[in-house]
């Protein structure tokens, strides 16, 4: 008799999907509504604010940025439906060539991007589109740590799991501020400890990694330069640090932060409309990508605002919701790594508007121009999209066993 223990599963993965073949769900079912209202009203947002603050970027074309934030917001919404009617535990099984992707496309980054906006590297593809490896590996890494903890579900609460994770993250993470970008570097970190908690990783484990990132940032910000050694580049210690001081910063740094603050000031209750000075005379840099959300204050002051983050409330209150319909354990990772994803960057990049957050180079997701940021967004909420209808399916099959 064969008296090997069987292993452990989650109750939630013995739900059927649904007989369609390939992975594919029936078409016949519905979207969360709540969300697809949310992503189409924070992509017309957008369209509407770059009208107005980008009609004069580009002399004779007007509609420049306008027009291509739209073809690639159609593509994106188009991908978003299609992964939204694939069973994304599919996934699982690919977890390893996912990682390799992930590692590939980032390392070729390195090898043949260029320089953009300064700092951050790109593949520069015909039709003027940058390939930046960074917006899609954070999607990758979601499905890869997913994928990972799944396999070690039984083994969650060792210490060997927390370091593996956290390794899986760093070793992508590590290239990605090589690039540099320090912000998506942070998204990474940010996702691997969302997975972890959703997984039930014991506190102690996130004592220690706190601990150990507390220790690193203290090392990078003063005890290596205090011995002459630069872990980060000047511009990217001041892009950390300017928001406590913005006034006593020379560079760009402290110049956005204080230019984002009286645009915002100045929009007041209603906004400026085509008054808005601060972003038509482009006294407020990077006001179509890191400092959209200053322009939306400026033009179209605190009611402006006000809309923006409920649509992001709702995006985020139902991203949650989706959380805790998943079927199964992956679908329930994969739910939490995009949640934190989405309310990392918000998070940081309102606060980076405001002068309350470091300048990290993030977009604030659906509403900054960028192709490459917009279709990774929308890839993601096409994941929790499946997710949201395979949760569905298995609360159908429940209610109709127990009748």
């Amino acid at each position: 008799m064969n008296t090997a223990a069987s292993p452990i599963r989650d109750p939630r993965d013995d739900a059927p999907v649904a007989a369609t073949g390939g992975g594919l769900l029936s078409l016949r079912l519905p979207f969360d509504p709540l969300l697809l209202v949310a992503t189409i009203g924070l992509l017309v947002c957008s369209l509407v604010v770059l009208d107005g603050a980008t009609a004069e970027d580009i002399a004779g074309q007007p509609d420049y940025f306008v027009n291509r934030q739209a073809i690639f917001s159609a593509v994106g919404v188009v991908l978003m439906l299609v992964l939204s009617r694939v069973d994304i535990s599919r996934f699982r099984e690919l977890t390893w060539g996912l990682y390799a992707v992930l590692i590939g496309i980032i390392l070729l980054n390195l090898a043949l991007g260029s320089e953009v906006r300064g700092a951050q590297l790109a593949i520069r593809l015909p039709g003027g589109f940058n390939f930046q490896s960074s917006e899609f590996g954070k999607v990758l890494l979601i499905l890869v740590l997913a994928g990972f903890v799944v396999g070690r579900s039984r083994r969650i609460a060792d210490r060997d799991t927390t370091a593996r994770v956290m390794l899986l993250a760093l070793v992508p993470a590590f290239f990605v501020i090589a690039q540099p970008d320090l912000g998506s570097g942070m998204v990474y970190v940010v996702i691997a400890l969302a997975v972890l908690f959703v997984a039930g990783t014991p506190w102690r484990h996130f004592a220690g990694l706190f601990a150990l990132i507390a220790v690193a940032i203290t090392v990078a910000l003063v005890a290596a330069p205090a011995v002459g050694v630069e872990v980060l580049k000047p511009y990217q210690v001041d892009r950390l640090t300017s928001f406590l001081s913005p006034s006593d910063v020379a560079g760009d740094e402290g110049y956005q932060q204080e230019q984002s603050k009286i645009a915002i000031g100045a929009g007041q209750k209603t906004g400026r409309g085509d008054q808005a000075t601060q972003t038509k005379l482009n006294f407020l840099p990077e006001h179509h990508t890191d400092f959209i959300f200053a322009v939306v204050g400026e033009r179209y002051g605190f009611v402006g605002c006000a809309l923006v983050l409920s649509l992001y409330a709702l995006l985020i209150w139902r991203s949650l919701r989706i959380l805790t319909m998943a079927k199964n354990l992956f679908g329930a990772l994969v739910a939490g790594g995009v949640v934190a994803m989405l309310m990392f960057q918000v998070f940081v990049n309102v606060g980076m508007n405001l002068g309350i957050m470091p300048i990290t180079g993030l977009t604030l997701p659906l509403l900054s121009y960028g192709p490459a940021s917009v279709i990774t967004t929308l890839l993601a909420l096409g994941l929790l999209q499946s997710i949201y209808v395979q949760g569905r399916l298995a609360a159908a099959y429940k209610s109709r066993t127990i009748l």
